[in-house]
């Protein structure tokens, strides 16, 4: 069973709708009205709901994007094939706080998700425990607290002190659970739909907060099959807001390159060779451009969980060599790559379902959370004191995580000074 929500398009056509009608209602032709600007009188909270709840899906749609593409340059799935320093920082795995595209690339996307999603949790809507609205809203800030966690040293939640990532977890599957009861007893396909994913992100947040038994209820809960992917839209004029940001940073920039661990013969991890395409890196210093082909149009859906996800969170989450082995194979064997033929101690087979799931979920915001779990058995990330792959630069850092931008800091009040 794959499934994809549908209705974030429809929802952000419907806001265009209502944006538009103010304008063509003006009887004065020589009045002009913003036509991107909604009268927030207008908006019926009830009758809209489904808009905004939209809305945040979309929201956190941009986010994703960012965060799997600046993600991916720190965790070494791929080459910062850019000039800016900012984002060679993520490269070098050496941010700094004051970094202006840690800030309105990456933090910024993934609080305004969480922050509009509070708006419609905030709403009195009817039928308050089947709500469809709520369970939308509750899903997409759990996985942006989720993603918070795993990416950022450090995190916060409405303007709030800053939160380990232990707590950032726990804030996840507060709202992940929320998400998970209210899909449920909504009945729907959309509502099941939402469920789904929510137990895979909350199975994602137990794993990563340690919880063991908890990651293996989860995801031993989602139903074989379940695939759930973002949607996007090829629409010219919104291409920023709408479109698959990985690919528009592959052919509009050229910002990434597949990292060397990455160029095998594997089918889940395509990419065009050199010479064998046009596309040009923004950075020419970069050396021969190897781009990303998982992705190759404005409206490539992006996956987000699937039981696949869950079965690799069961498999690292039970610690059974014979578990993870049959896994490890089943997706050799999808992929054509033959038998596991390595060690078969502990650590060795950790290695190898972390490569494995590297693999399989390649430029999805994953493996940055996967390294910060486990350190060793996670291959392929820059490693501290080596060259950098360009010249012009220091050696590489040490980071495993973001840290909280200085913008953030500066104008949260329970973080100043901190």
């Amino acid at each position: 069973m794959t499934t994809s929500f549908r209705r974030a398009s429809r929802a952000l056509g419907a806001a265009a709708l209502l944006a538009g009608a103010g304008a063509t209602a003006c009887s004065d032709f020589l009045v002009v009205e913003n036509p991107n600007v909604i009268d927030v009188a207008a908006i019926d909270p009830v009758a809209d709901a489904g808009t905004l709840a939209g809305s945040v899906q979309q929201n956190f749609a941009i986010a994703y994007g960012w965060l799997a593409m600046y993600g991916s340059w720190m965790s070494g799935e791929t080459l910062v094939s850019e000039t800016f320093p900012t984002r060679n920082e993520f490269g070098l795995r050496n941010v700094v706080a004051a970094n202006g595209s840690l800030n309105t690339d990456v933090w910024q996307p993934l609080s305004l998700a969480a922050a509009s999603s509070k708006i419609v949790l905030d709403l009195t809507l009817p039928n308050a425990a089947t709500n469809i609205n709520y369970a939308r809203a509750a899903l997409w800030r759990g996985y942006s607290f989720l993603l918070m966690a795993e990416h950022f040293c450090r995190g916060t939640v409405d303007n709030g002190a800053a939160l380990t990532p232990a707590a950032m977890f726990d804030s996840a599957v507060a709202n992940l659970s929320r998400a998970v009861t209210i899909g449920t007893a909504n009945g729907t396909a959309d509502g099941r739909t939402i469920a789904n994913t929510a137990l895979v992100g909350r199975a994602r947040a137990h794993l990563g907060a340690g919880r063991r038994p908890q990651a293996i209820a989860d995801a031993d809960a989602v139903p074989a099959g379940f695939t759930f992917s973002l949607p996007f839209i090829d629409d010219l004029a919104n291409r920023t807001r709408l479109g698959n940001r990985l690919w528009q940073f592959t052919l509009d920039r050229g910002s990434m390159s597949v990292a060397p661990f990455w160029r095998v013969n594997d089918p889940r991890v395509p990419y065009l060779t050199p010479g064998n395409h046009a596309l040009v890196p923004q950075d020419p210093a970069s050396g021969p451009f190897f781009p990303q082909q998982k992705f190759p149009a404005f409206n490539s859906p992006i996956r987000v969980a699937s039981k696949l996800e869950a079965d690799y969170i069961r498999a690292e989450a039970s610690g059974s060599v014979s578990e993870q082995l049959a896994l490890i194979n089943a997706r050799r064997a999808a992929a054509n790559r033959g038998a596991y033929t390595g060690a078969t101690d502990a650590a060795s087979v950790l290695t190898e379902l972390m490569t494995q799931k590297g693999f399989d979920f390649y430029l999805e915001a994953k493996r940055l959370g996967d390294f910060r779990r486990n350190p060793t058995a996670v291959l392929g990330v820059p490693q501290p004191g080596a060259t950098y792959f360009k010249p012009g630069f220091p050696t590489i850092g040490n980071q495993s995580c973001f840290p909280l931008p200085l913008q953030e800091v500066d104008n949260n009040p329970n973080l100043r000074g901190t």
